[in-house]
């Protein structure tokens, strides 16, 4: 049980006190009434004793009373009805409330931390008005008056009369057969003569005179002069005069008589111990009601419950207006202190002198007549151990006894007058012979078998145990269990019962018997009382929390019980308490039914208190839970917070938006989009891809569109990125950095995608949704701003808000609503949240398992008419920030952005189509495609730009050509190159042009990737559109190719906060294999041309076609081989066959070998040579073939570009050393790039198409084989396109990986043998065979010419040794002949010089020699030996001699 203001002791004790009852005149009546008091009321704080009481008790022994209280109390002649009795105790517990601001107590018991009002006072309030109000019974006599006060004012004339009358009238009520109620101790009672004295209006010596003839009529000990009334009332004095009488008459306008105005009687109560009392002493008494303890008057025969809760309505309201006009009215104002003091004499002096000596008198006599009845032994009290030490009878079970309640026992039997004994002992706190005298009576009882009176015994003797000083024996629990069974089983009385319970279980709990308690509480607990089974289950709640080991379920389910019982009872403010306490174990241990249940009533019960905050709170945590309901139950759940949320949104219709729990919002999932809808594609015309939000985010991509733009920008910055820059962000979601302010332009839509879940079983509809925004106008070209416009929903003229008509989110279903704002001015925007009207869909409750909501179209379901208006806030919490240590150690996020765009001036806005647009090429096909750029923006734009990691890909053509011309017989094929028709002479002849590399964007200093596009006039105006033709080349690998494009463009006003805007392209390209080409380049051993110079190549193409005839590729014909390069150029082909014509079939392949010479040296222009193997010979030096050979090309200039620093940057040292290695490597380098262009006949359809494209080798070593396209195509795979063919430049071959510090890496020292082998070219000029008669001469002279040339650009000092190797290996290779002349040669070549050296070989037999055996030595000029080496011929030379 809950914590109590008094102890167990003063409870009991204030619950049974003497009664002395009170006749008053009229004129006495009046008197009192001056101080809004009766004459109970008037002594009411004042019955409480402050001193000790002594008395002798039978045996002459001394015993002291200690705190006596007594009740003085109108009479009431007719007990109340039961009815009025439950509206008194329901009324008493429902003004009963916890104190506001009350600090509860705080009990941890395991994982639990629980709130708990320490105390119960509406508990205590019903326990103490419910056993004052119990009627007199004649089972015992505790509520029998003991005393009766007869009062007169001074002021009457005849006062003497007056109480002659009114004893007269107290013997009538007592003795009369007419009077049952009330019951009166002994026909013997005090009657205590109280003259009252109104000191502000009486004459004192009036009243002196009646006093002193009242002393001579009733004696001293009979008599009292009471003054009172010693000033005048007089509201506006200053002197402030206590209250004692507010505490106790502050809950008593519950009773006032203006509540029962039907009713023949007021029922009164307070916290003291009033009982019933009547104002109206001088009306007609009613018919009383026979009094029997068979039908009890405070019996329940109705469930409090059954109260008609309209009248229960009237009566409180009738109730506060009564309490406010008491409340208005002070007590006690013509008193003064004076007065207080007199009326506690007054009490005291009837204590000591009237009603103790009284009591006293009538326990000996009592006594007496029992001993001499009986036959005892002098004195009860001493007899009492013979009875106890003599033979017991023995005690017989409830169930063996018959019911015998209905036994009377006539008012003199002795078993009643020993009962009266022991009453009258409690009364006056003597428990031990209280306890004797119960004993004894209970026994007499029990053998009578009148089960009603041994209860009423057993009760009383197990308190006066428990009471007695000293506690000589244990609380005898075992009486009042069979007390409390004896009541409700046999006696059928509730009420009794509950008496015991009250009594018992305060009993136990002082002796932390808590387990008991809360037994012996829930036992009581019944049908026919709500009231009494909520209090007594709240108690016994109290009882498990209380417990050393605190049962906290327990606690909570009893709650939960008595919760509902008071909501049964019509006490809502207590079922609610209840409700909310029980909460505290229930929320968050997973009983989520349980939750929903208690969230549910405590939602209704504070709907119906009106406490509509506390209502939605509860209905929310049911329906933001996740739930296990049904969807029944949910959908019911739904619509009672639709309901309840409704009627708060009618409280304050103009008040801000309420926050909605449902649907749930994912608010991190939120993504912005900025951009138009885009027009679909029409016909041949694909749109550019761009961005969407049906795309997903990839983070690989998104840093590839964000270093392509960089690129562009820096290359628009001549090579700086300004410092202002911000990457260009279409969407914002959880992944992109939102940690900027997003930049959105006026008149475009800003697309805000939410996400909504429903964690419920049935659907949600929501109506009319739309973004809650704030906007702040700012004009950025100015320092002015404009006032923020909040929450401007409606402001159609700044921002343009598109409202979601219907919205349906099926259950558990999540689904994103895309919302849109366009904005009409510049400025600051912040996107707050969502707001809509939650609903739900008619008929959404699931019936044979089959949904109704699905199937459902937007647009065709039926609201059911309950609807709320509120919002939601979308709050993104951003990236935990890890950068510095004080974020590291502590939890920091930094902004997230995304929802606060700043409006900025309008821009111009491209879109890009593609017309003609390939989706699958072979490996290097040429296709040709157009673009059309619009501009659907108000304003022109210029620097259209395209910029892309793959700018081999695509071209635009020349910057200087104008549009390829189609020449007649190119129209005819619809071929993409620029062709003319060749002479037949000219047929394997090249045929020369030449181009610079600037005229096609490709260049040392340019970023080949940056591509400008040519518009006409450079400027797009508004509305305008233009198609230009784009060349595409398909990939050198097989395989399905991403391509990005990005279009970057400008304003053509500049603007502070975007500078420009990026449109993107993906385009997807799927490549088949077509040709694999192979070549060659090596030193021509002639070493002079027609033109009689020198430095011949040859270079052979081996190419093979890989196709596998899946794509329907029939053959591929190699219609021409073209050359580019600074230095060298075709000259001619060097071809066996005679076909016109190189055709190849599947895994067919064709050998080419090509005769190349030196060209004119240029800085600038490249020599373009074509071999025509057709009629027509295709330019290579115009668009697009010469586009896409510079694109190939790209890699190599950045490069060579790198390798120019790094050698300026190491030359200061070694400058002369560099050079050197660097003059012999050159000679083995050649700068020669060969392009085949071939034509594939297709069959597609029943239809032959011919393709056209080129491959491109690029041949920079001599005697070294290169590829069209890398033949690791592992690593290619890994590295992607561009990054393999760099190095495939750079790292010839795989090598191990080495870690070493970053240092300047040093161009080699040493030449390897390779490269000097190149330095110097030798050849040998010889007749084949010579003929000699070895008869006419023995020797065979031969002459030979040795030509040596120079290929360094540096002078060279050269030996030429013709000694023979002495091994006989040697020996046997070059057979026996002999050098004439000089062994050794010591020359000097200047750059590029030939020189011819004249020898003699000498022959002695005939054979076939081999004469390359002279052995070459080169060194340069000013260089030590460290790089001779020996420059050895690999190739014979062979002659035949002959003999005639």
């Amino acid at each position: 049980m809950a914590q109590c203001v008094q102890s167990v002791q003063e409870f009991i004790q204030d619950s049974f006190v003497p009664l002395v009852a009170a006749l008053r005149s009229e004129e006495a009546e009046r008197l009192t009434r001056k101080n809004n008091l009766s004459f109970a009321e008037l002594v009411k704080p004042f019955c409480r004793l402050t001193s000790e009481v002594h008395m002798r008790d039978p045996n002459n022994q001394l015993h002291i009373i200690k705190n006596l209280k007594i009740a003085v109390n109108n009479i009431i002649t007719h007990p109340p009805q039961p009815g009025a009795i439950r509206k008194l105790l329901n009324d008493v517990v429902s003004v009963s409330q916890p104190a506001e601001g009350l600090v509860a107590n705080v009990i941890t018991a395991g994982d639990y931390d629980l709130n708990i009002s320490a105390t119960t006072p509406w508990f205590e309030n019903y326990r103490e008005c419910f056993l004052q109000s119990m009627p007199a019974s004649d089972h015992e006599f505790l509520n029998h008056y003991v005393a009766c006060m007869l009062v007169v004012s001074s002021s009457e004339p005849e006062p003497v009369e007056q109480f002659l009358k009114l004893s007269q009238e107290q013997h009538r009520i007592q003795h009369s057969s007419e009077y049952l109620y009330p019951k009166w101790f002994i026909p013997n009672t005090l009657k205590y003569y109280v003259l009252l004295h109104d000191v502000s209006t009486g004459e004192e010596q009036r009243a002196d005179s009646i006093y002193e003839e009242m002393k001579q009529r009733y004696g001293t000990q009979g008599c009292y002069l009471l003054k009172i009334n010693s000033r005048v009332s007089n509201r506006g004095t200053d002197e402030q005069i206590p209250d004692p009488w507010s505490q106790y008459l502050q809950k008593n306008s519950i009773q006032n008589q203006d509540c029962y105005e039907d009713c023949p009687y007021t029922v009164i109560s307070n916290k003291s111990s009033d009982h019933l009392i009547s104002d109206g002493l001088d009306s007609e008494i009613k018919d009383g009601l026979p009094n029997n303890f068979k039908t009890h008057p405070l019996q329940l025969d109705h469930p409090s419950g059954s109260l008609d809760s309209t009248d229960y309505t009237k009566a409180a309201t009738s109730l506060q207006d009564s309490k406010k006009s008491n409340s208005g009215m002070p007590h006690g104002a013509c008193l003064t202190l004076t007065d207080h003091d007199r009326i506690r004499q007054f009490i005291q002096e009837f204590t000591f002198r009237g009603l103790l000596p009284h009591i006293e008198k009538t326990i000996r006599q009592l006594n007496d007549q029992l001993i001499s009845r009986k036959g005892l032994s002098r004195s009860l009290f001493s007899a009492t151990k013979k009875w106890f030490s003599g033979s017991k009878v023995p005690e017989k079970s409830i169930n063996e006894l018959k019911n015998t309640s209905g036994l009377l026992y006539p008012p003199e039997a002795p078993e009643l007058q020993i009962r009266k004994m022991a009453d009258l002992c409690f009364l006056v706190q003597h428990y031990e012979l209280a306890y004797s005298c119960y004993h004894t009576a209970k026994k007499d009882f029990l053998n009578d078998q009148a089960m009603l009176y041994a209860a009423g015994a057993l009760e009383m003797a197990a308190v006066s145990a428990f009471l007695q000083p000293g506690a000589p024996r244990p609380y005898p629990a075992h009486y009042m269990e069979t007390a409390i069974q004896t009541y409700r089983d046999i006696c059928k009385n509730m009420v009794l019962a509950e008496r015991c319970v009250l009594l018992s279980a305060e009993i136990l709990k002082s002796q932390s018997k808590y387990s008991e308690a809360a037994a012996l509480l829930i036992r009581l607990t019944s049908e026919d009382s709500d009231l009494r089974s909520a209090l007594l289950l709240e108690q016994a709640a109290h009882c498990f929390i209380n417990m050393k080991s605190p049962m906290v379920r327990k606690f909570a389910f009893h709650m939960i019980l008595a919760g509902h019982r008071f909501s049964k009872a019509g006490q809502k403010k207590h079922a609610l308490r209840c409700y909310c306490q029980a909460m505290q174990v229930y929320k968050g241990k997973g009983w989520s039914l349980a939750e929903d249940h208690i969230n549910f009533t405590i939602g209704r019960q504070s709907f119906t208190l009106r406490q509509l905050d506390n209502a939605v709170s509860a209905f929310r945590h049911i329906l933001i839970n996740d739930s296990k309901q049904s969807p029944a139950q949910q959908g019911a759940f739904l619509r009672e917070y639709l309901y309840v949320y409704k009627n708060v949104t009618q409280l304050s219709p103009d008040g801000p938006l309420p926050q909605l729990p449902l649907p749930y919002i994912n608010s991190s999932a939120t993504r912005v989009f900025f951009g138009h809808d885009r027009r679909p594609a029409e016909g041949e015309k694909q749109a550019a891809t761009h961005v969407s939000l049906d795309q997903e985010y990839d983070s690989e991509s998104s840093q590839q569109w964000k270093e392509l733009e960089e690129q562009v920008v820096s290359a628009v910055n001549k090579g700086v990125i300004p410092s202002n820059f911000q990457p260009t962000q279409f969407c914002l979601n959880h992944y992109s950095d939102n940690s900027k302010f997003p930049l959105a332009v006026i008149e475009e839509p800003i697309i805000v995608e939410v996400s909504f879940r429903n964690p419920l079983k049935v659907p949600l509809l929501l109506t009319d949704l739309s973004l809650l925004w704030k906007f702040q106008p700012k004009d950025f070209n100015t320092k002015h701003e404009g006032e923020t416009k909040e929450l401007g929903t409606c402001d159609g003229a700044m921002i343009g808000t598109e409202a979601i008509a219907e919205f349906l989110i099926n259950s558990e279903e999540t689904k994103v609503a895309r919302l849109k704002l366009f904005p009409h001015q510049t400025g600051e925007l912040h996107i707050l949240g969502v707001v809509y009207d939650l609903g739900t869909v008619q008929g959404a409750v699931t019936l044979d398992g089959i949904d109704p909501s699905v199937g459902l179209q937007t647009g065709k379901f039926v609201s059911n008419g309950l609807s709320v208006r509120g919002r939601q806030d979308l709050e993104i919490q951003g990236p935990r920030l890890n950068n510095t240590k004080e974020e590291k150690t502590s939890i920091k996020y930094g902004p997230d952005r995304r929802l606060d765009p700043i409006i900025t001036e309008e821009m111009p806005l491209l879109e890009v189509f593609f017309i003609n647009f390939p989706t699958g090429l072979l490996c290097g096909e040429i296709r040709k495609a157009y673009v059309e750029f619009v501009n659907v923006s108000k304003c022109p734009l210029t620097a259209l730009k395209v910029v892309s990691k793959h700018p081999e890909f695509f071209t635009f053509g020349g910057n200087t050509a104008a549009l390829t011309p189609l020449s007649p017989s190119a129209s005819e094929n619809c071929s993409a190159y620029k062709t003319v028709v060749t002479d037949p002479t000219s047929v394997r002849t090249a045929l020369l042009s030449s181009a610079s590399s600037v005229d096609f964007g490709v260049g040392p200093g340019g970023q080949p990737e940056v591509i400008n596009v040519p518009l006409p006039d450079a400027i797009l105006l508004p509305g305008a559109s233009v198609q230009l033709p784009m060349w595409l080349r398909g990939p050198d690998e097989e395989g399905v190719h991403e391509i990005n494009f990005l279009f970057y463009y400008e304003s053509i006003k500049r603007h502070s906060k975007m500078c420009h805007r990026v449109l993107r392209h993906t385009a997807v390209i799927c490549t088949s294999r077509s040709l694999h080409i192979r070549a060659t380049v090596c030193r021509s051993n002639a070493l002079e041309d027609e033109e009689g110079r020198g430095g011949n190549m040859l270079v052979f193409v081996d190419v093979e076609n890989i196709n596998t005839s899946e794509t329907g590729v029939k053959e591929f014909h190699i219609v021409q081989v073209s050359s580019n390069s600074k230095h060298w150029k075709l000259q001619k082909s060097v071809s066996i066959s005679e076909d016109k014509d190189t055709k190849l079939a599947s895994r067919e392949r064709a050998k080419l070998c090509f005769k190349a010479v030196r060209c004119k040296n240029s800085e600038e222009n490249y020599t373009f040579a074509d071999i025509v193997f057709g009629n027509e010979q295709i330019i290579s030096s115009a668009s697009p073939c010469a586009d896409f050979f510079f694109q190939s090309l790209s890699t190599e200039f950045k490069r060579t570009h790198v390798q120019s620093h790094t050698h300026a940057s190491q030359r200061a040292g070694k400058q002369s050393f560099d050079e050197t290695v660097r003059l012999i490597q050159r000679c083995s380098e050649v700068d020669l790039n060969i392009v085949v262009l071939w034509k594939a006949y297709v069959v597609e359809d029943s239809k032959q198409l011919i393709l056209e494209g080129q491959h491109h080798v690029a041949l920079n070593t001599i005697g070294k084989e290169a590829f069209s396209f890398p033949q690791k195509q592992g690593l290619k795979k890994i590295l992607g396109n561009s990054d393999w063919e760099d190095l495939e430049q750079e790292l010839p071959e795989m090598v191990l990986l080495k870690f070493f510090r970053p240092e300047n890496t040093p161009v080699p020292a040493r030449p390897t043998p390779e490269q000097l082998s190149n330095l110097i070219k030798t050849s040998f000029h010889y007749p084949e065979s010579f003929s000699h008669s070895f008869h006419q001469k023995s020797l065979c002279l031969v002459p030979v010419t040795l030509l040596l040339s120079n290929c360094s650009q540096a002078v060279v000092d050269v030996m030429i040794d013709l000694r023979h190797k002495t091994s006989p290996e040697a020996l046997e290779i070059h057979g026996s002949f002999t050098w004439l002349g000089q062994t050794q040669y010591k020359l000097q070549l200047k750059s590029q010089e030939v020189y011819s050296l004249q020898l003699k070989a000498c022959f002695v037999h005939t054979g076939v020699y081999n004469l390359g055996t002279p052995r070459v030595f080169a060194k340069l000029v000013d260089q030590v030996t460290l790089f001779e080496t020996s420059q050895q011929n690999s190739m014979p030379a062979l002659i035949i001699i002959n003999n005639i």
